[in-house]
Formats: C-alpha cells, structure tokens, sequence
C-alpha cells in the first residue's frame, strides 16, 4: 500500500465502482481481458482472496489458471523464483500469489515480465483486502477521509492491519489499534496510529470497527491465556459495541471465529458489514486486474512494480 499514491488508490476505487454492476447483472461477464491469462499461485490455504481473484479474472473473460504449492515442483525442492521462471515461461499476464514468506511477492516480481499481484505475504501486507476494506468504507459512509476507525485484534501477526493502517491513514482516517498489548508491536504509532490497547476505550465514539482473527497458525508460544478469557476482554459484542457512534459499522476479514473475536449476533446484525467486503473483492480486484492489463487506464498504474 506504501507505492500506491493517493491518487492511484481513488483510482483503482473508482474503477472498482464501474465493475461492481456487473457481478448483478443476469450475464456476468464482459470481454474486456479477452485472450489474457492470469495465474494464481496460493502457498498457503485461502478461501476469500483466491477465490474471488478467480472470479475477477473470469468475469473480465480472461483465462485462470490455479497452483497451489502442494501441487507444484516446489515440494520437490524447486525454489520460489525457479517456478515463477517456468510460469513465465508460459507467458501469463499476471501472476497472484499469497505467500507464507514476507516478500515473496517482491522477490518473484523481479524475476519474471509478468505484472505481480500480492495476494497476502506473511506477516507483512494484503493490499488488496485493504483496498477492498477502504471501498467497502467509501460505498457505507460515503467518504474515508475524517472518518475515526478502530482495528482490534491480534495486531502483530495481522498483514491486513498493516495494509489497512497505511491505506486507511494516507486516505485521511484517523486509525486507532487495540488488542492484548502481547499482540501489539512496539512503534506502531510509527503508522501514524494511535494505541489503546483496551479494546473498550478504543472503539470508542469510532465510525468502523474493524475486527482481526487470532492468527494461531503464526504464533509461536501463547500470547494470552484461553480463548475464554481473549473473548471475555477482547471480543466484540453488542454491550462493547455501545461505546461506538450509533450508526458504526463492524468489519472482518474473514475467516471470523465466532464467539471469539466477535459475536454472532453482530456478525449477521444489520452494522455487519463482512459480506459486503467479500462482494467488494471481486469488484476491487476486477479493477486491479483491468488497471494493469487492460483498457486504456493501464497507463495510470506503474506495471514495472508489484501491484496492489
């Protein structure tokens, strides 16, 4: 999110606002990206972000083709810029990947000639989740700028922070970070946030909160004693929920654990707006893949470095 200009994200978001009827209309596909190929290469499990790159691509009517790394020479010992040598190769447009390594994406653009789409690496960032998170905002409040957002959670391992925090600031909101102080990093304010570790006092007088999943999968010792007690302090509910603005809007994204990070009767409630994020992907990343490799707009984003 740190290449993207303030302009280049007004872009991609109001290109995103172009293709969002398409995705409601009885056929749903245009021939913009006809006789293009896009690849998405996913090291790690995903469900949201692969899938809805696949739908974009589709709905663009360019070809996909998907990889996963169980699948590929890569559990042979076939390093990560081998196989993006031989994926280009076959001369795609595009490659997507999502990493379990911090900068894979970085690395893998400067070794092929396709345009490089970070679907997620490591710890590090997911920009398109943060373009889609900033869409979603825009299309509820009708503006991001002024806007008071809270992001709560398992900050440190969280990539979608990261992301969230650069887009959402540089955009004009003013951001502030809660969670166990295990959880938080040292210099977030770095980002240009504010810290409140105590999630009640953070979400307070907010307009969107945004909740973060516990990334267990990244910890490597326990950060907080049970779930119980992480729902208990940290977890969003309607009674927590009442320090917000009446009209805040709660975000997440995905996969949620109920009961944990936030209550189901707000995941489904009327504030949520988790689903419209999922039907926003496809939107955003429709709009990412047109900027690069099609239309007359594919001037406006550098396609010499990796993408958002």
């Amino acid at each position: 999110m740190g290449q993207l200009s303030v302009d280049d994200i007004q872009l991609i978001l109001d290109t995103a606002d172009s293709f969002k009827d398409i995705s409601l209309r009885e056929i749903k596909k245009v021939p913009t990206l006809r006789g293009k190929s896009v690849v998405n290469f996913f090291y790690e499990a995903s469900t949201r972000t692969r899938t809805s790159f696949e739908v974009a691509a589709k709905r663009l009517s360019a070809d996909t083709f998907s990889l996963t790394a169980s699948a590929s020479s890569m559990v042979k010992g076939e390093t990560l810029l081998d196989t993006g040598r031989n994926l280009q190769a076959m001369s795609p447009d595009v490659i997507v990947i999502r990493h379990s390594s911090s900068g894979a994406p970085h690395l893998l653009a400067k070794g092929v000639k396709a345009c490089v789409v970070n679907a997620g690496d490591g710890i590090n960032e997911h920009p398109t989740q943060a373009l889609l998170d900033l869409y979603t905002i825009r299309e509820r409040k009708g503006r991001i700028r002024g806007l008071n957002v809270a992001i709560i959670g398992d900050i440190a391992h969280s990539r979608v922070a990261r992301s969230n925090m650069i887009g959402l600031t540089k955009m004009g909101a003013n951001v502030t970070i809660g969670g166990p102080p295990t959880m938080i990093p040292v210099g977030m304010e770095a980002f240009g946030v504010e810290v409140v570790p105590d999630p009640r006092k953070a979400i307070r007088e907010k307009d969107v909160v945004m909740m973060l999943r516990i990334q267990l999968e990244r910890q490597r010792k326990t950060l907080f004693p049970s779930l119980r007690e992480y729902s208990a302090a940290f977890g969003l509910d309607t009674e927590a929920l009442k320090s917000a603005k009446p009209d805040c809007v709660i975000m997440h994204p995905g996969p949620i654990n109920r009961g944990v990070e936030i209550s189901s009767e707000l995941a489904d409630g009327p504030a949520s707006l988790i689903l419209d994020q999922v039907a926003n992907g496809v939107a955003v990343r429709m709009a990412i893949l047109y900027l690069l490799i099609g239309g007359s707009k594919a001037d406006a984003v550098d396609k010499e470095r990796t993408a958002g």
